[in-house]
């Protein structure tokens, strides 16, 4: 396939490749394993709730550095940065069961409990993307793969959230302690993803770095700007609507709806991966096709259609269904998004543009968790049903905001 023929890529987008894999692998065991963890810890929904909202909280804060500094400092050296941070709070989290504690690792480090990229990391290697390609209509496939490569590792990660059942079973560890071990694991990962960075080469600094504090709002062309302002809101709708439904909270909700143990939620997960990752393919066929925009709606509708239909189901193998089936379209959206706005906004406008779009997300589906806390364990339909609103309304928003203001490509 012609996509998977990588000269087309400089060494440092597959370097950003191999990055993205490392560093999602580690997000996919920890995103199913967390909020049950903190429930073995006898922490209630609320106090849960609280930690997984600092958790997102720690991606409005580096992706708005992220965009502010990262073109003044260096985008290698912030990825470093992030990188670094990613081992302390993982040490943070294997050290210590202090609720205090675990918030502020959750805030100063990068653990992600989401099933998908929304940390700082992701607004600097959108910006970055374009420039590893040599030919600008390859934009939309660089995006699908960068997400697909990424989905395919958390689908691996995924697997592993099964190993603390297995070490309690098989050597006796307490279950505590042997969801511990995927801490070191994550710390591992995140010395892996450091040293990649580290192999960077200075071809992925802005072109036309600007001195001083970075680029902003006002200093974004009049154009550009009506843009990101206008997505900025509609992508906080999006988020928080996606923050009732993050992968956490959605394993939470099988463990207590149905009863279902580790090994089982691994293998929901990684399957619902390996359907994302291959959707992310089918996205860049159908925009190059029926359009970016057209893509990202038409096949968000459906999904959440299906997503609102998951806490009906009568019996567990049927809600398995309707789950895997939404998440086989639900993310089409997301390598056609990256590549729109990228489009859309000049050059030395794209880690502007990508920080405050993600920090708008970010600080949407921050709040979520700690809503779906209070309401969990009330009425356990709740997150899904409101998610799934919440996320129709966007795709009317979006479809009637944009459709007119096309990519180059589609002019």
């Amino acid at each position: 396939m012609e996509i998977m023929a990588l000269e087309w890529i400089s060494k440092d987008g597959k370097l950003i490749l191999a990055a993205r894999s490392v560093r999602t692998f580690s997000y996919g065991f920890l995103s199913v394993v967390l909020a049950i963890y903190l429930h073995m810890l006898g922490f209630g929904e609320i106090l849960i709730g609280v930690i997984l909202t600092a958790t997102l909280a720690n991606g409005i804060i580096f992706n708005l550095v992220s965009s502010i500094f990262a073109d003044r400092l260096g985008r290698r050296r912030m990825l470093v940065i992030y990188s670094a941070m990613m081992v302390v709070s993982s040490g943070i989290f294997f050290a210590t069961d202090n609720f205090m504690a675990l918030v502020v690792a959750a805030l100063v480090g990068t653990i992600n409990v989401t099933g998908s990229e929304v940390g700082a990391f992701l607004s600097i290697e959108q910006a970055v993307l374009p420039q590893t390609i040599k030919d600008e209509g390859r934009r939309t496939s660089i995006f699908a793969l960068y997400n697909m490569v990424g989905t395919f590792a958390m689908a691996a990660g995924v697997m592993l959230s099964g190993l603390p059942q297995y070490l309690s079973q098989t050597l006796g560890i307490d279950k505590i302690g042997s969801v511990k071990v995927l801490f070191l694991v994550y710390a591992a990962c995140a010395l892996v993803v450091l040293a990649i960075y580290l192999l960077l080469s200075s071809k992925i600094e802005a072109v036309n770095a600007r001195h001083g504090l970075g680029m902003n709002l006002k200093s974004i062309a009049p154009q550009s700007r009506r843009i990101i302002t206008k997505m900025s809101s509609l992508f906080a709708i999006d988020s928080f609507a996606g923050g009732f439904v993050i992968q956490s909270i959605v394993s939470f909700w099988f463990y207590t709806r149905f009863g279902a143990d580790l090994n089982t939620l691994s293998y929901i997960f990684t399957t619902a991966g390996i359907l994302t990752a291959i959707s992310y393919l089918l996205a860049s066929r159908m925009a190059s096709r029926i359009g970016l925009i057209n893509t990202m709606v038409w096949t968000h509708i459906p999904s959440n259609i299906l997503l609102i239909l998951v806490p009906f189901a009568p019996t567990f193998p049927v809600a398995i269904g309707l789950y895997l089936a939404r998440m086989s379209i639900s993310q089409m959206d997301v390598p056609t998004r990256q590549s729109y706005l990228m489009a859309v906004v000049k050059e030395n406008e794209r880690v502007a543009a990508a920080g405050i779009t993600n920090t708008s997300r970010n600080v949407a589906q921050a709040l979520s968790p700690s809503v779906v806390g209070a309401i969990l364990g009330q009425l356990l339909v709740a997150p899904f049903v409101i998610g799934g609103a919440l996320k129709l309304a966007y795709d009317i928003g979006l479809f009637l905001s944009f459709r007119k203001t096309k990519p180059p490509e589609e002019l």
